[in-house]
């Protein structure tokens, strides 16, 4: 009876341990990619540098225009 006991025992144990690491011991771990999102509005001006170049010569040309007239 004896011999039985310690066999049952340590059939338990195997099966048990076998089966804590069945497969892989460590559990998969699959992270999700990482998305980046860019919010940042563009850098620059968003009026043409040509605008601002006609302006200021429009404004010289009506100085200039002022100043004669005086």
């Amino acid at each position: 009876m004896r011999l039985t006991t310690t066999l049952a025992a340590a059939a338990a144990l195997a099966v048990t341990g076998f089966a804590a690491n069945a497969g892989n011991p460590e559990p998969a771990v699959m992270d999700p990619p990482v998305v980046v999102m860019d919010d940042t509005p563009p850098s620059g001006s968003s009026i043409s540098s040509t605008y601002i170049i006609v302006g200021v010569l429009a404004a010289l040309l009506i100085a200039a225009a002022v100043n004669e007239a005086d």
